[in-house]
């Protein structure tokens, strides 16, 4: 997209630079980078899509190293996104995000909890995704068939003071691991998806606390900015002045835009040397290498030319036009080519066919 035209020279915008300490600058650009992969993060945990979560966590931990972002605030985001990192991998139990490989993700994510209280306004929130964090702890274990690994979380649990004030349920999931349950009542009621499903209120209320999406609505109005100017085009491709010859095929009045350079002068950089070397694999007599030196190379132009056979429209192709049409409306084709596979077709193509369809009555 072209910048605006706002008639500051170079001198205006070298005096401007000059008042604002750069590194002041980085801070704020760093800034808005983390809360933009905070918001990613929280996304894709939202969605279930592991490998982009993954993704956005390298990114904001690589941003989260630099010394400018040093803030409460976003202390506090770099906190609840190491929280959010374990419980996504709560069920992988060779995931390690301790020094102390006993401790598993779930349990490395109750220390961290532990530590955002303050970040919750329902306190009632706060005690039930403590609850599931323990028990999920356990359950997770007795799922995998890891019986002892369910005990270790147990008495991890039991030896660390902020998590005293659930001794029965200790108790209570101590008999349940006695029974060797995985399929037990009450982690049906305490179930890993019922904690994601918590944590994910957790996160939408902390959002809409902490507005973090400065750059998310920057880049979004980017992108809607660039979609209009596409959709504008194929607009002024249809509108286009044209007009009728003696046999009623339409003409475009458009006169064809000028080559910075002809074909022939860019030939002129092209030595000799240049041309594709064409290197035998196998041994060849000394009659046979002296008759293929003397043949001539077949000029691109001998070669004959064969015209491409023209894709078929399928009645897949024609009910994906009609539904992107529907969604999106006609003239939308760069839309609508991005919600289906046409199999390599372009806007025009679409647009093209959509007039046959019209033509034929099949589409209103």
């Amino acid at each position: 997209m072209e910048p605006e035209n706002n008639n500051t020279t170079d001198s205006d915008a070298d005096s401007i630079h000059e008042n604002v300490s750069f590194s002041e600058v980085t801070t704020v650009a760093s800034g808005w980078m983390l809360d933009f992969m905070f918001v990613s993060l929280c996304r894709h945990f939202k969605e279930g899509k592991f490998d982009e979560f993954n993704e956005a966590l390298s990114i904001l931990e690589a941003i989260s190293q630099s010394p400018s972002l040093k803030g409460k605030l976003y202390e506090e985001k770099k906190l609840i996104s190491a929280f959010v990192a374990r419980v996504f991998h709560g069920k992988q139990l060779d995931v390690f995000f301790e020094e102390d490989n006993s401790v598993m993700p779930l349990m490395s994510a109750a220390n961290i909890w532990s530590n955002l209280e303050h970040t919750v306004a329902d306190g009632s929130l706060f005690e039930k995704i403590t609850k599931l964090l323990l028990v999920q702890s356990v359950a997770v274990c007795l799922e995998k068939g890891q019986r002892s690994s369910a005990s270790s979380a147990l008495k991890w649990f039991e030896n660390n003071h902020q998590f005293q004030h659930t001794s029965n349920l200790g108790v209570k999931l101590s008999k349940i691991v006695a029974q060797r349950d995985p399929s037990h009542p009450y982690f049906m009621n305490f179930s890993f998806s019922g904690l994601l499903d918590t944590v994910q209120s957790y996160l939408d209320a902390y959002l809409e606390k902490n507005p973090s999406d400065y750059l998310l609505k920057a880049a979004t109005e980017m992108v809607q900015s660039s979609q209009l100017t596409e959709d504008l085009e194929d607009v002024e491709s249809e509108d286009s002045p044209v007009s009728k010859t003696t046999n009623g095929l339409r003409k475009n009045n458009h006169k064809p835009k000028r080559k910075l350079l002809s074909s022939n002068i860019t030939d002129l950089w092209k030595p000799e040397s240049c041309k594709k070397l064409c290197v035998s694999v196998k041994r060849l007599p000394a009659n046979e290498v002296s008759q293929k030196a003397s043949e001539k190379p077949v000029e691109a132009s001998e070669v004959p030319k064969r015209r491409k056979a023209p894709q078929k429209w399928t009645h897949q192709l024609d009910k994906y036009l009609k539904e992107g049409v529907k969604r999106h409306g006609h003239g939308r084709w760069a839309q609508i080519l991005k919600d289906y596979d046409f199999e390599g077709r372009t806007g025009t193509m679409l647009k093209d066919r959509w007039r046959v369809l019209m033509r034929s009555h099949e589409v209103g």
